[in-house]
Protein backbone atom coordinates (compact mmCIF):
# COMPACT_ATOMS: atom_id res chain seq x y z
CA UNK A 1 0.00 0.00 0.00
CA UNK A 2 1.26 3.55 -0.96
CA UNK A 3 0.60 6.66 0.95
CA UNK A 4 1.72 9.91 -0.07
CA UNK A 5 2.89 12.73 3.23
CA UNK A 6 2.38 16.42 1.95
CA UNK A 7 3.45 18.23 4.75
CA UNK A 8 6.43 21.13 5.15
CA UNK A 9 7.81 20.41 8.63
CA UNK A 10 10.78 18.05 7.05
CA UNK A 11 11.18 16.23 10.32
CA UNK A 12 7.66 15.36 10.95
CA UNK A 13 7.44 13.95 7.61
CA UNK A 14 10.43 12.17 8.01
CA UNK A 15 9.39 10.46 11.70
CA UNK A 16 5.62 9.51 9.46
CA UNK A 17 7.05 7.81 6.66
CA UNK A 18 9.62 5.86 9.55
CA UNK A 19 5.99 5.15 11.13
CA UNK A 20 4.18 4.07 8.07
CA UNK A 21 7.15 2.36 6.58
CA UNK A 22 7.58 0.20 9.90
CA UNK A 23 4.29 -0.74 9.66
CA UNK A 24 4.16 -1.72 6.43
CA UNK A 25 3.58 1.25 4.07
CA UNK A 26 5.22 2.51 1.21
CA UNK A 27 5.57 6.05 1.25
CA UNK A 28 6.64 9.57 -0.89
CA UNK A 29 7.37 12.68 0.99
CA UNK A 30 6.98 16.35 -0.78
CA UNK A 31 7.00 19.54 1.02
CA UNK A 32 4.72 21.90 -0.29
CA UNK A 33 0.77 21.98 -1.91
CA UNK A 34 2.07 22.85 -5.60
CA UNK A 35 3.88 19.16 -5.60
CA UNK A 36 1.23 17.31 -3.36
CA UNK A 37 -1.11 17.69 -5.95
CA UNK A 38 1.27 17.04 -8.91
CA UNK A 39 1.88 13.78 -6.88
CA UNK A 40 -1.73 12.64 -6.15
CA UNK A 41 -2.89 13.52 -9.82
CA UNK A 42 -0.76 10.36 -10.65
CA UNK A 43 -3.52 8.16 -8.90
CA UNK A 44 -1.14 5.78 -7.44
CA UNK A 45 -1.32 6.28 -4.15
CA UNK A 46 -3.94 4.57 -1.51
CA UNK A 47 -3.98 7.67 0.85
CA UNK A 48 -2.52 10.97 0.91
CA UNK A 49 -1.80 12.67 4.26
CA UNK A 50 -1.90 16.73 3.91
CA UNK A 51 -0.90 18.96 5.98
CA UNK A 52 -3.31 22.20 5.40
CA UNK A 53 -0.82 25.09 6.27
CA UNK A 54 1.35 24.32 3.22
CA UNK A 55 3.77 26.75 1.01
CA UNK A 56 3.07 27.30 -2.58
CA UNK A 57 -0.38 25.90 -2.19
CA UNK A 58 -2.58 25.17 1.04
CA UNK A 59 -4.22 21.85 1.81
CA UNK A 60 -8.09 23.00 1.46
CA UNK A 61 -6.70 23.70 -2.40
CA UNK A 62 -4.93 20.63 -2.93
CA UNK A 63 -7.87 18.26 -2.07
CA UNK A 64 -10.30 20.69 -3.98
CA UNK A 65 -8.32 21.07 -6.78
CA UNK A 66 -7.95 16.75 -6.66
CA UNK A 67 -11.63 16.14 -6.12
CA UNK A 68 -12.85 18.87 -9.38
CA UNK A 69 -10.20 16.50 -11.12
CA UNK A 70 -11.75 13.84 -10.24
CA UNK A 71 -9.02 12.11 -8.40
CA UNK A 72 -10.99 10.12 -5.71
CA UNK A 73 -8.11 9.13 -3.42
CA UNK A 74 -8.66 9.11 0.19
CA UNK A 75 -7.30 12.40 2.08
CA UNK A 76 -6.44 12.24 5.37
CA UNK A 77 -6.00 16.45 6.67
CA UNK A 78 -3.40 17.10 8.84
CA UNK A 79 -3.25 20.14 11.03
CA UNK A 80 -2.25 22.43 14.51
CA UNK A 81 -5.42 23.93 14.10
CA UNK A 82 -8.32 22.47 16.18
CA UNK A 83 -11.12 25.01 15.40
CA UNK A 84 -14.51 23.62 14.02
CA UNK A 85 -14.73 25.96 11.52
CA UNK A 86 -10.87 24.21 9.79
CA UNK A 87 -12.36 21.11 10.15
CA UNK A 88 -15.54 22.09 8.20
CA UNK A 89 -13.42 23.65 5.02
CA UNK A 90 -11.46 20.33 5.15
CA UNK A 91 -14.49 18.01 4.70
CA UNK A 92 -16.47 20.53 2.77
CA UNK A 93 -13.06 21.19 0.18
CA UNK A 94 -13.37 17.22 -0.43
CA UNK A 95 -11.04 15.30 2.48
CA UNK A 96 -12.03 12.22 3.68
CA UNK A 97 -11.52 12.79 7.08
CA UNK A 98 -9.41 14.95 9.71
CA UNK A 99 -6.69 14.98 12.50
CA UNK A 100 -5.32 17.69 14.56
CA UNK A 101 -1.25 17.71 15.73
CA UNK A 102 -0.08 16.73 17.66
CA UNK A 103 -0.94 13.02 17.41
CA UNK A 104 -0.24 9.39 18.42
CA UNK A 105 1.33 6.48 15.79
CA UNK A 106 -1.53 4.40 17.09
CA UNK A 107 -3.88 6.98 16.36
CA UNK A 108 -2.67 7.92 12.97
CA UNK A 109 -2.58 4.08 11.85
CA UNK A 110 -6.10 3.79 13.22
CA UNK A 111 -7.44 6.52 10.71
CA UNK A 112 -5.16 5.07 7.93
CA UNK A 113 -6.92 1.34 8.49
CA UNK A 114 -10.31 3.17 8.75
CA UNK A 115 -9.97 5.31 5.19
CA UNK A 116 -8.21 1.89 3.48
CA UNK A 117 -11.35 0.04 4.65
CA UNK A 118 -13.71 2.76 3.05
CA UNK A 119 -11.33 3.28 -0.20
CA UNK A 120 -12.71 0.21 -1.47
CA UNK A 121 -16.67 1.50 -1.62
CA UNK A 122 -15.78 4.76 -3.22
CA UNK A 123 -13.05 3.44 -6.26
CA UNK A 124 -12.57 1.57 -9.09
CA UNK A 125 -10.71 -1.40 -8.20
CA UNK A 126 -9.75 -1.86 -11.64
CA UNK A 127 -7.89 0.40 -14.17
CA UNK A 128 -8.71 0.30 -18.15
CA UNK A 129 -6.48 1.52 -21.09
CA UNK A 130 -6.93 0.24 -24.26
CA UNK A 131 -7.30 -3.89 -24.43
CA UNK A 132 -5.96 -4.01 -20.56
CA UNK A 133 -7.24 -4.41 -17.06
CA UNK A 134 -4.96 -3.26 -14.31
CA UNK A 135 -6.35 -4.39 -11.35
CA UNK A 136 -5.72 -2.42 -8.27
CA UNK A 137 -5.71 -4.81 -5.46
CA UNK A 138 -4.30 -8.28 -6.98
CA UNK A 139 -1.75 -6.21 -9.08
CA UNK A 140 -2.83 -8.71 -11.87
CA UNK A 141 -2.86 -7.43 -15.32
CA UNK A 142 -5.70 -9.03 -17.98
CA UNK A 143 -5.60 -8.95 -21.59
CA UNK A 144 -9.13 -10.81 -22.74
CA UNK A 145 -9.04 -13.66 -20.72
CA UNK A 146 -5.26 -14.28 -19.70
CA UNK A 147 -3.71 -12.64 -17.27
CA UNK A 148 -0.31 -11.97 -15.78
CA UNK A 149 0.72 -11.10 -11.80
CA UNK A 150 2.98 -7.81 -11.44
CA UNK A 151 5.74 -7.05 -9.15
CA UNK A 152 4.76 -3.93 -7.25
CA UNK A 153 7.51 -1.70 -9.27
CA UNK A 154 5.86 -3.33 -12.44
CA UNK A 155 2.43 -2.41 -11.27
CA UNK A 156 3.16 1.10 -10.41
CA UNK A 157 4.86 1.94 -13.65
CA UNK A 158 1.67 0.26 -15.89
CA UNK A 159 -0.34 1.99 -13.26
CA UNK A 160 1.29 5.90 -13.98
CA UNK A 161 1.33 5.30 -17.91
CA UNK A 162 -1.86 3.60 -18.02
CA UNK A 163 -3.76 6.47 -15.98
CA UNK A 164 -1.78 8.90 -18.34
CA UNK A 165 -2.85 6.72 -21.80
CA UNK A 166 -1.52 8.96 -24.43
CA UNK A 167 0.35 11.67 -22.71
CA UNK A 168 4.46 11.57 -22.31
CA UNK A 169 5.83 10.63 -19.10
CA UNK A 170 9.36 11.74 -18.40
CA UNK A 171 11.69 9.47 -16.67
CA UNK A 172 12.25 12.02 -13.85
CA UNK A 173 8.43 11.75 -13.10
CA UNK A 174 8.22 8.18 -13.58
CA UNK A 175 11.63 7.55 -11.06
CA UNK A 176 9.74 10.02 -9.27
CA UNK A 177 6.43 8.21 -8.52
CA UNK A 178 7.51 4.68 -8.60
CA UNK A 179 10.43 4.92 -6.75
CA UNK A 180 10.47 7.53 -4.87
CA UNK A 181 11.31 11.22 -3.98
CA UNK A 182 14.61 10.09 -2.60
CA UNK A 183 15.39 7.27 -4.70
CA UNK A 184 18.60 6.57 -5.86
CA UNK A 185 17.38 4.91 -8.85
CA UNK A 186 18.73 5.86 -12.38
CA UNK A 187 17.24 5.84 -15.87
CA UNK A 188 18.38 2.58 -16.70
CA UNK A 189 16.31 1.11 -13.45
CA UNK A 190 12.93 2.62 -15.67
CA UNK A 191 14.61 1.44 -19.14
CA UNK A 192 14.57 -2.25 -17.17
CA UNK A 193 11.12 -2.45 -15.87
CA UNK A 194 9.73 -0.92 -19.28
CA UNK A 195 11.23 -3.55 -20.60
CA UNK A 196 9.83 -6.15 -18.47
CA UNK A 197 6.34 -4.51 -18.47
CA UNK A 198 6.44 -4.87 -22.70
CA UNK A 199 7.51 -8.41 -22.31
CA UNK A 200 4.25 -9.16 -20.10
CA UNK A 201 2.17 -7.04 -22.36
CA UNK A 202 3.22 -9.11 -25.40
CA UNK A 203 2.74 -12.12 -23.37
CA UNK A 204 -0.92 -11.19 -22.81
CA UNK A 205 -1.06 -10.66 -26.64
CA UNK A 206 -1.86 -6.93 -26.13
CA UNK A 207 -2.61 -4.40 -29.14
CA UNK A 208 -1.37 -1.48 -26.68
CA UNK A 209 2.56 -0.66 -26.74
CA UNK A 210 4.87 1.99 -24.77
CA UNK A 211 5.99 3.58 -27.18
CA UNK A 212 9.83 5.43 -26.45
CA UNK A 213 9.49 9.46 -27.13
CA UNK A 214 13.09 10.25 -27.77
CA UNK A 215 14.52 12.83 -24.98
CA UNK A 216 10.89 13.20 -23.40
CA UNK A 217 9.97 9.79 -21.95
CA UNK A 218 7.84 7.13 -22.57
CA UNK A 219 4.14 7.41 -23.93
CA UNK A 220 1.34 4.37 -23.37
CA UNK A 221 -0.78 3.72 -26.42
CA UNK A 222 -3.52 2.13 -26.08
CA UNK A 223 -4.65 1.43 -30.01
CA UNK A 224 -0.68 -0.04 -30.49
CA UNK A 225 -0.74 3.12 -32.61
CA UNK A 226 3.28 3.79 -33.25
CA UNK A 227 4.86 7.11 -31.94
Amino acid sequence: MQILIVEDDVRLARALAHILEENGYGTDVVHNGADGLAYAESGIYDVVILDVMLPKMDGFTVVAELRRKNVSTPVLLLTARDAVPDKITGLDSGADDYMTKPFSPAELLAHLRALTRRQGEVIFEKLDAGDLSLNLESYDLTCGQKAIHLSFKEFSLAKVLMSNAGQVVSKELLIERVWGVESSAEDNNVEAYVSFLRKKMRFLGSKARIDTIRKAGYRFAADGAAA
